[in-house]
C-alpha cells in the first residue's frame, strides 16, 4: 500500500467514520447536497463538533429552524454511534447516540430524528429523546 504523500496529511472526519474530513463530512459543509439522511446527520454532529453554525441552520428544515444555534463553551464531543437509519421516500428516521464530556462529566444524547428531503436536499426536521 502507498502512503500518501507528505504534503497531504489526512484529517479524520468527526462524525465517526473512518474517512479524511475533506472527502466524508467536508464535501457537504462545503455546499454539496448530502446523499442520504443519515449523511447529513452524520455531517450535522460533524458540525456541531466544528461549531459550524451556518452549516446547522442552512440543513434544518424551515418549519422548525431556531434563529440561532447555541454552543455550549467547554463541551467536548467524543463520539458518534448510529444506531439505525431508514429512509422512505422523501421522509427519513436516524437513531443515534452522541457522547460529550462537560466539566468532567460524561453525556449520552440519544435520539431519533426525522429528516424530509425536498429538492433534492435533506433537511433535519426535529428529534425525539430516548
Amino acid at each position: 500500500m502507498l502512503a500518501p504523500p507528505e504534503d497531504q496529511t489526512m484529517t479524520p472526519c468527526p462524525c465517526g467514520l473512518k474517512a479524511d474530513y475533506d472527502d466524508c463530512c467536508g464535501r457537504w459543509h462545503a455546499g454539496a447536497a448530502a446523499p442520504t439522511a443519515e449523511a447529513l446527520m452524520r455531517s450535522r454532529y460533524s458540525a456541531y463538533v466544528l461549531a459550524l453554525e451556518p452549516y446547522l441552520l442552512a440543513t434544518w428544515h424551515a418549519s422548525t429552524r431556531p434563529e440561532s444555534v447555541e454552543f455550549e463553551p467547554g463541551l467536548k464531543w467524543l463520539g458518534l454511534e448510529v444506531r439505525r437509519a431508514r429512509e422512505d421516500g422523501d421522509t427519513a428516521t436516524v437513531e443515534f447516540v452522541a457522547r460529550s464530556k462537560l466539566a468532567g462529566r460524561a453525556f449520552r444524547l440519544h435520539e431519533t430524528s426525522r429528516f424530509v428531503r425536498e429538492d433534492g436536499r435533506w433537511y433535519y426536521v426535529d428529534g425525539e429523546m430516548r
